[in-house]
């Protein structure tokens, strides 16, 4: 061990178990950890309530962890984190900084300045992969470029070496001697809730334990109790059959590492006793994980995402900025019942199932119109696993940006999705108690319900609950008419600049002052912090025409040979694609309370054989 002095910059990596920075450090020498929180850095993303909590209570386990290897974390509020980095510099007389990198489009700029700024003072940074399976920059086809399928990106990436070894806390920590002065603070000095939020607050903690240690806890109970009947449990909306871990992925507090580890070693038991089931199940879950790992991807390499689609004939989709639509569709007012039941649950609980966002953001894009950065925004604010980089791949997939995303014109009945996915209503009953008496035949299609049956169940369309927004029909035509126009408006443009090649990107809702979203610069301050008494308004961000380049340009693009495949009969008839895994904002590590696909199954990972799942659809 050296007598180097080195800080710890923690940031989504609270956890002392295979915590690569920290293991770094502490066989370098004395160390000295700190959390800075910066609202003004966080800009637009500014967490929302139930996701501040979680970090508050994952912060303190932190704290209790640290102080029994012997050293302590410091805590800091500042308005600059490169400024509060030199203090820490300053009265450690530390010479190197370890950090766990982050791949979302903010932490990409901000920690590249902060790198540069660091190394001008002849301070070293030094950067560890505590998030992924494989780096972002590992992963690209045989002429360098970046891809743009899930499909293409899981194949490289199984036939790529995996170090499977995670490493050990440390038994004990040195720590820094501390010769001048740091602004330190408390975790509630952090003001990562206000008193009117934290009557809302007590009620998370009575399902849900925050902390590293209960993070291994939830992955010991769902490999132990539900891993093997993932593969047909993961359907039902209402069961608690899933992982638990998306937020604990999130904030670091385990590291998918160990996760896959884990479910490796169960499916290698299952497989020597012939266990096809949990095989099956290993299979499903491990490609959640290679999705969660895709999303990191293409936000390192498209780092425009959160602000435009990847396809770029997108830019011409005319979005329906009704403000109007998008407060109905976050109240839970639609007129249709399991929609209104998901967006309830989420506003209550700051969760629901992956089955539920996928039909939530769905109508919120294809019936209402609304922009997809409009819903990405509002689940950010809203949920407790609010991830930016899942959020980004899962709106961009229902909205049809992807090349390899749901079909622009696929729309799915919710009445269809309420009997197959909550086929007794229980789910809608819970969370729409004005319908707990509806009978199972008609609960999910009100509107169809004769009268005698409306009344016995205390129900009047119209005055106790709402009647459809739009018809189905309605909406169908709508979606098809904006498609025409989208086409017309692409050709059009095609036409006009024939004679040259024109690479600027703007998305029409750039002209929507209330949807643009703001343009990652380092330092620059955001007209508008979404705190959780504005998390029901509408998105309210600067104009930005122009979002990042990518590292490494993609491969040139003919879009009409990037649109997917029609989907086959057996996927029509279940009016869902075979890849709608895709969607999930948290599908990384499995929904709180249930994770469901399409109701055209998935065949996962092959482990034995190292190649990709089967997907239904395909890229000419």
């Amino acid at each position: 061990m050296s007598s180097g002095k080195t800080i710890v910059w923690f940031r989504r990596d609270l956890r002392i178990e295979d915590n690569p920075a920290l293991a770094a450090a502490a066989k370098d020498g004395s160390v000295f950890s700190v959390y800075i929180w910066c609202p003004e850095e966080e800009g637009q993303f500014y967490p929302g309530r139930v996701s501040r909590w979680w970090l508050k209570q994952s912060l303190a386990h932190l704290e209790r962890s640290l102080k029994s290897l012997g050293a302590e974390i410091v805590m800091i509020k500042t308005q600059n984190t490169l400024s509060a980095l030199l203090d820490c510099i300053k009265a450690t007389e530390a010479t190197k900084v370890v950090v766990n990198r982050l791949y979302d489009p903010v932490s990409l700029v901000r920690d590249h300045s902060i790198e540069e700024k660091l190394a001008e003072v002849g301070i070293s940074v030094q950067s560890y992969n505590g998030d992924l399976l494989y780096e972002p920059w590992e992963i690209y086809d045989d002429e360098g470029r970046a891809f743009s399928t899930f499909d293409a990106y899981w194949d490289k990436c199984l036939n790529m070496q995996m170090e499977p070894v995670s490493l050990l806390p440390p038994w004990r920590l040195m720590p820094a001697a501390v010769t001048g002065t740091v602004e330190r603070c408390t975790i509630e000095g952090l003001g990562l809730e206000n008193e009117l939020e934290k009557s809302s607050n007590a009620l998370l903690g009575r399902g849900c334990s925050p902390g590293w240690s209960n993070a291994d806890k939830a992955l010991t109970e769902f490999v132990e109790q539900n891993l093997f009947d993932y593969s047909k449990s993961r359907f039902k909306v209402g069961a608690s059959s899933t992982s638990l871990l998306s937020p604990y992925l999130h904030f670091g507090e385990i590291s998918v590492r160990k996760v896959s580890r884990c479910v490796c070693m169960k499916q290698i038991l299952w497989r020597r006793e012939w266990k096809s089931q949990g095989e099956e199940s290993v299979n499903l879950f491990l490609k959640a994980i290679g999705l969660r790992e895709y999303s990191r991807y293409l936000c390192f390499n498209y780092p425009f995402t959160h602000e435009r689609s990847l396809l770029s004939n997108m830019k011409y989709f005319p979005w329906n900025a009704d403000a109007n639509h998008f407060k109905v569709w976050r109240q839970g007012r639609t007129g249709y019942p399991l929609v209104d039941a998901g967006m309830r649950e989420l506003w209550a609980t700051g969760w629901i199932h992956n089955r539920i966002r996928v039909i939530v953001s769905s109508f919120a894009v294809k019936f209402l119109l609304l922009p997809w950065k409009w819903g990405m925004k509002y689940f950010w604010d809203t949920l407790l696993d609010a991830d930016l980089e899942c959020d980004i791949l899962g709106w961009q997939y229902i909205s049809g940006s992807l090349p390899d995303g749901q079909e622009l014109e696929q729309l799915d009945c919710p009445q269809i999705q309420g009997s197959k996915f909550d086929p007794e209503g229980e789910y809608v009953r819970q969370w729409l108690p004005e319908l707990a008496r509806m009978p199972i035949e008609w609960i999910h299609h009100l509107w169809d319900a004769p009268l005698t049956v409306l009344k016995a169940a205390g129900v009047e369309l119209g005055l106790n609950y709402p009647k459809p927004i739009i018809d189905i029909d309605e909406a169908r035509e709508h979606l098809r008419e904006a498609i025409f126009k989208m086409w017309e408006m692409e050709a059009a443009a095609k036409s006009a600049t024939s004679d040259q090649m024109n690479e600027d990107v703007f998305d029409n809702s750039d002209s929507i002052k209330t949807s643009a979203i703001l343009k990652v610069i380092p330092k620059e301050k955001s007209s508008c912090l979404t705190y959780s008494s504005n998390d029901q308004r509408v998105p309210s961000f600067q104009n930005c025409n122009n979002g990042l380049l990518p590292r490494k340009r993609p491969l040139p693009v003919d879009e009409e040979k990037l649109h997917m495949d029609k989907p086959n009969k057996q996927n029509k008839e279940a009016g869902t694609s075979g890849r709608e895994d895709l969607c999930s904002t948290a599908e990384s590590s499995a929904s709180k309370r249930q994770k469901s696909t399409s109701s055209t199954s998935v065949t996962g990972l092959d482990l034995s054989s190292r190649k990709p799942c089967g997907l239904r659809r395909s890229v000419r």
